[in-house]
């Protein structure tokens, strides 16, 4: 009978961690990966083979020094042994490491910091969706590592429509950011779906699922192929840095924005928020109610929503005109939010076996459409109540 020793890896897609020492199940040592040529590291995706039914002790070692050290606290990884249903198991924030305790019930199990979203899934949703006659898919250009840059039209093009924009994961380790886009989309093109009909009417949706496949491959936390931080590149981007933000930047110009929505994850608040434009100079009355309108009709709609957390107004300062959401409000005049989802579990709805999961982010993307639908019977009084 073959009897293995214990194998730690990650040499596969999102992949990240090093290991320092894996001889003894109960102190196995290991370190995050920093994103290549920056500083930044936070996201873990690994395997463990040969552990079954022992108690394993993983030691990530430099957790302290990552980029977010508060979200440790009260944070639970997640583990599969399909890569299919992530589940929370034991961890703790303790003298600077963060240790996962679990004994897995198979000899090959996954832990990461969230539920992974692969290039593969990636692809089959680009190809799902342009089974629909409702959906044209198409190559804005090329990323640092020679990968394809797509771009979902979801609605047939008129110009006396409204011109929606949704990005997701310019931050890669974001992965909750395309499982939300992937709800948004699934639903857009359920033609049996009577708000979604109705909203086509009117909107022409626009939408790139994955603004890094490089990072999300290299299992990156924050950065592009290069060490570029993807929000922080929308003011001057170029193709030599930043190409992705360059290419949607151009089209965005080509084509008009009247709603702008970027999906993200927030490693510090156990809750999902939108951080708009609050406290921008150019801001307009009207945009700052369109918005402030957006989140109230969205907490009615989704529980998983909440109103009384967020981040502060000011913190991005100086460099407020690098991140999508500003620059998008202030060159079109319109709303333009950024939506944060935890990597904890939503401390006021807790799901103790799966915490803030894929499939919960997969339901608030399907909810978005009632805000939208709200906000364009505000702004076009032909469309019918």
């Amino acid at each position: 009978m073959l009897h293995s020793a214990i194998k730690i890896s990650a040499a596969f897609d999102s992949g990240n961690i090093e290991v320092l020492d894996q001889t003894n199940p109960h102190d196995i040592q290991l370190a995050i990966r920093p994103d290549h040529q920056s500083n930044f590291y936070q996201w873990f995706h690994f395997r463990v083979q040969g552990a079954a039914d022992q108690s394993l002790v993983l030691r990530i070692t430099n957790a302290a020094q990552a980029a977010y050290p508060d979200g440790w606290e009260d944070y639970q990884a997640v583990a599969s042994y399909d890569r299919q249903d992530w589940f929370r198991v034991p961890t703790s924030f303790e003298e600077g490491e963060l240790l996962i305790q679990h004994s897995p019930e198979q000899n090959s199990v996954y832990y990461a910091y969230f539920a992974p979203y692969s290039f593969e899934r990636h692809l089959d949703l680009i190809a799902f969706a342009q089974q629909s006659p409702l959906c044209q898919v198409f190559d804005l250009g090329a990323t640092l590592d020679g990968r394809d840059l797509n771009l979902l039209q979801i609605g047939q093009d008129d110009s006396n429509k409204k011109k929606i924009w949704v990005t997701a994961r310019q931050h890669p380790g974001e992965s909750m950011a395309e499982w939300c886009a992937e709800g948004l989309i699934s639903r857009l093109l359920d033609e049996n779906d009577a708000l979604c009909k109705q909203l086509l009417d009117q909107v022409v949706f626009y939408i790139v699922p994955n603004m890094n496949p490089d990072g999300a491959i290299r299992g990156h936390l924050r950065t592009n192929a290069c060490g570029a931080n993807l929000n922080r590149e929308w003011l001057e981007p170029s193709l030599e840095r930043s190409p992705e933000v360059f290419h949607v930047r151009a089209a965005m110009s080509q084509i008009g924005v009247d709603l702008f929505l970027d999906l993200h994850g927030d490693e510090a608040l156990p809750c999902n928020f939108i951080a708009g434009q609050e406290g921008a100079p150019h801001l307009s009355d009207q945009v700052l109610q369109e918005e402030l309108h957006f989140k109230q009709q969205l907490a009615a709609i989704n529980p998983d929503f909440q109103l009384e957390r967020g981040y502060p107004v000011g913190k991005f300062g100086a460099e407020a005109y690098t991140v999508a959401g500003f620059w998008v409000g202030r060159e079109f005049n319109c709303p333009s939010m950024t939506l944060e989802m935890p990597f904890k579990d939503y401390d006021l709805r807790p799901d103790h076996y799966a915490g803030w999961s894929a499939e919960r982010s997969i339901q608030l993307g399907e909810s978005l459409l009632f805000p939208i639908a709200q906000w364009l019977r505000s702004t076009s009084p032909t469309v019918n109540e």
